[in-house]
């Protein structure tokens, strides 16, 4: 059994993202009486699956100090096949798609490794070429699921609760857990902390580093299955500004941009932070364009805060 309490914390604290999540969860409940409303709090959910699924991998490649730019064209990638290879099957469709985030993954990880290039280079290499892969494959056309049970999947619930939320909040535990428990999420805070010391320790940095870029695809493929299924299409566009959600998400749970600190907790935070806001901004009748102001605004905030942060304490001054 893991304990709530336990999970919320990073340090020995609560999160500082979960009390921003439990504000903002209050601020709303006044302001609109349909927000504590169980249809939309599991709206809530469904919305920030897709955006959380990649979070989670993205943690990982960002606590060992790297970023991951493709995957929002990898999800629209791994959408597309799952729609459009139906012909041969459902099974065969969502395997290809799932695959094709394993390799892309791969690809990433194995260029960063053997060629020293900076992350941010090649996944933003990869983003611009698997979107036109993309528009290659589909023809600048969307594709739409004839399999109903594929669609249905995606509206799909387990008593009140929606099958991508299940999901989505069951990857969420198991990535906790093999972070918090395992070798690998031990190598990972070590890998981004300090590489040198890592090295000595054994610890083999470069294969490390493209399991993690692995994970992150797997996840950007998965999530772009599930989005479709929850569309019942697919559109060359579709995950077009995925990565800086993302991101957004996975920095405002507190994961740092140098790496070596990060917790799947606090982006969990970060991703219920991203959808409260948008949804009860929207049930106020807030334009959309405001929602993006905020977020921006806060991310701004929560970097300048870290960074002052870090600069006390690398000079021992206690705040």
């Amino acid at each position: 059994m893991i304990n709530v309490k336990d999970f919320l914390k990073g340090s020995g604290v609560i999160q500082p993202i979960w009390v921003f999540v439990i504000v903002i969860t209050v601020f709303f409940s006044f302001m609109s009486e349909y927000f504590l409303s169980v249809g939309n709090l599991t709206n809530i959910l469904v919305q920030t699956s897709t955006i959380g699924l990649i979070a989670l991998g993205m943690t990982y490649v960002m606590i060992n100090g790297n970023i991951d730019l493709s995957v929002g064209a990898v999800l629209g990638l791994a959408a597309s096949l799952s729609v459009g290879l139906q012909d041969y099957g459902i099974t065969i469709a969502v395997i290809a798609a799932l695959a094709s985030g394993l390799v892309l993954g791969a690809i990433n990880g194995l260029i960063v490794w053997k060629t020293g290039v900076n992350a941010f280079i090649v996944t933003l290499g990869a983003m611009i070429g698997v979107r036109g892969l993309i528009f290659i494959y589909t023809e600048e056309q969307s594709f739409y699921a004839t399999n109903f049970a594929f669609s249905d999947f995606g509206t799909a619930s387990i008593g009140p609760i929606p099958v991508l939320a299940i999901i989505f909040l069951i990857c969420t535990l198991v990535m906790h857990l093999v972070l918090k428990k395992t070798g690998h999420g031990r190598n990972t805070f070590a890998v981004g902390g300090n590489p040198e010391a890592a090295l000595d320790a054994g610890i083999r940095i470069g294969r490390h580093m493209m399991i993690n870029f692995i994970i992150v695809g797997f996840f950007a493929a998965l999530a772009g299955v599930l989005l479709a299924t929850q569309m019942g299409a697919a559109t060359p566009n579709l995950g077009r500004d995925y990565e800086l959600w993302t991101i957004t998400a996975v920095v405002l749970g507190g994961t740092k941009l140098t790496g070596g600190y990060g917790s799947i907790t606090g982006t969990l935070g970060g991703v219920l932070a991203i959808g409260i806001l948008r949804n009860g901004m929207n049930l106020m009748q807030v334009p959309a364009f405001y929602v993006l102001v905020i977020l921006g605004a806060i991310l701004i905030s929560v970097l300048i805060i870290d960074q002052r942060l870090n600069v006390h304490a690398s000079k021992g001054v206690s705040i």
